[in-house]
């Protein structure tokens, strides 16, 4: 899979991108990351990509014209097709299932906003789609490309082994169960004997009931998203009953006496 990085801070990348599974995954051919600074399709000397705003007000706005040869050329650059999105406060929320609908193009050229924001024209007419990582702003879209990068990234086929992908936090609604290893007492807390047990029926059953219980406890909206899409078990519901909670399409009954 090939990403397309446009930005005006191309040394940020440097790090995040070159080290650890996504610096294997791009030794092993499974990802090819690209990185291409906007400032170089600037026209005149001082390769200006910014200007004050028409209207008036704070900060700068990025100029149409680089932006727009910038991301021009790089859609040139492969034959492949995949979308330009533009890393913004104000895009669609990104999440899990988002990535792994990402993870199965074979390209994404990702546009990192800056300072107010982009000329208003190149995005409405060559964006594809705006993502967010949250409800907060940050100084640029490079931190967010790194996010979506990392995220989809690792889900493209032969990048992590998949068996780890399959019980991940979010992989269907549900958060990750609890790790341990060696030793198997630490500071006298010990590690919960059933994963000690060697019985691989009993760890599983164990493993899908602590999913449940930290879901319960710390995002119970996601139970809710996992109901709908049919995700949980009837041992899943009739454990989840007995703690307390129930599908919200199944709330009880108005007392009518």
């Amino acid at each position: 899979m090939r990403f397309d990085i446009l930005t005006l801070f191309p040394a940020m990348f440097q790090g995040p991108l070159t080290e650890s599974i996504l610096k294997r995954a791009q030794q092993a051919g499974k990802i090819a990351i690209h990185l291409h600074d906007i400032r170089q399709w600037a026209t005149d000397r001082h390769r200006t990509a910014d200007d004050t705003p028409y209207g008036g007000g704070a900060g700068m706005v990025m100029k149409a014209e680089p932006l727009a040869a910038a991301i021009r050329a790089v859609r040139a650059a492969d034959e492949q097709a995949g979308p330009t999105i533009l890393l913004t406060p104000d895009g669609e929320l990104f999440n899990q299932s988002i990535a792994r609908e990402l993870a199965a193009l074979p390209r994404l050229i990702l546009v990192c906003g800056h300072y107010e924001g982009i000329d208003e024209r190149v995005r409405a007419t060559l964006i594809d789609r705006e993502l967010s990582i949250g409800d907060y702003v940050l100084t640029g879209g490079e931190l967010a490309a790194m996010v979506v990068v990392d995220a989809v990234a690792r889900l493209v086929p032969g990048v992590i082994d998949s068996e780890s992908i399959v019980e991940e936090s979010h992989s269907d609604f549900l958060l990750e169960y609890p790790h341990y290893t060696r030793p198997a007492v630490w500071e006298g807390l010990s590690v919960p004997p059933v994963l000690l047990s060697g019985h691989h029926g009993e760890i599983a059953r164990w493993r899908r009931a602590e999913r449940l219980r930290r879901t319960l406890a710390r995002r119970p909206d996601l139970l809710a998203r996992a109901a709908a899409a049919g995700v949980l078990t009837k041992a899943d519901l009739a454990l989840l009953a007995g703690w307390g909670w129930q599908p919200p399409h199944l709330g009880g009954e108005e007392d009518t006496d």
